[in-house]
């Protein structure tokens, strides 16, 4: 045993989050789900080309009202 090693401790937050999970043992697989909703997607690639190349670059100045 280390002497520096520090006692387990594990923060409310962490305590409640396990007790979540052992209550509700769907709840991961939920938000895994919903996560794949919006987020984990896989990308073309030939299309994010095909839109960087036919972005328009934007004007200096969004902000500036031009009265002549």
């Amino acid at each position: 045993m280390s002497f520096f090693r520090r006692p387990d401790y594990q923060s409310e937050v962490t305590q409640f989050i396990n007790k979540l999970k052992e209550q509700k043992p769907y709840l991961e697989a939920g938000q895994r789900e919903g996560r794949s909703l919006l987020w984990d997607k896989d990308l073309d690639r030939e299309e994010q080309a095909d839109f960087k190349a036919s972005r328009v670059a934007q004007k200096p100045y969004v902000y500036q009202t031009n009265h002549d």
